[in-house]
């Protein structure tokens, strides 16, 4: 752990060496990739499932990097799971838009819910799964959508919390702020 450009993190049995990044003012945070690398994907959610809020009937997710661990939560448990995008798509039809009110990296973004995935929370208990939530911005954005949609929120599920969030999160694994 004396290198700054890496972090050592243990999720079940399987270890992994996570690269540091710069972002913005924060120094170098720790990189959490699950695109590409089904070993660490599997081994989260073989951890997280157990942990899924037991009302819940839908999971949400955001693209990119968390949709292959919201995946594998969805095999594992028999949930279906629904994903906003960060762009609009042509085959869109009347899609809720939510802004993120703010990204702990300092990116703006909206997220753009398909209006007919919308109406797969219709109703429903969901439960919103990130990778890592850190300022809690894209979770509320996606709390907000559920709402939105005329569901409820069960919980907030991520891999790792880096830093203080507004809201509880069950996570696996807390990351420094900052290295």
């Amino acid at each position: 752990m004396n290198n700054p450009n890496e972090l050592a993190v243990r999720i079940g049995s399987l270890e992994r060496t996570l690269p540091t990044v710069r972002a913005g003012n924060l120094g170098r945070v720790p990189l959490v990739e699950f695109i590409g690398d089904s070993e660490f994907t599997n081994a989260a959610a073989q951890e997280l499932v157990a942990l899924i809020p037991a009302q819940t009937e839908v999971l949400l997710t955001v693209v990119t990097n968390a949709l292959p661990l919201t995946h594998e939560l969805s095999d594992r448990s028999g949930l279906p799971y629904v994903c906003a995008r960060k762009k609009r798509r042509t085959y869109m039809q009347s899609p809720l838009i939510q802004e993120v009110p703010s990204m702990t990296l300092g990116v703006t973004e909206t997220l753009w819910l398909d209006g007919p995935h919308a109406e797969r929370l219709r109703g429903r208990r969901v439960a919103i799964v990130q990778d890592v939530i850190a300022s809690g911005g894209t979770a509320q954005a996606l709390a907000r959508l559920v709402e939105r949609a005329g569901g409820t929120v069960t919980g907030y599920l991520a891999a790792f919390r880096q830093g203080q969030p507004p809201m509880q999160v069950t996570v696996l694994q807390d990351l420094p702020r900052s290295l």
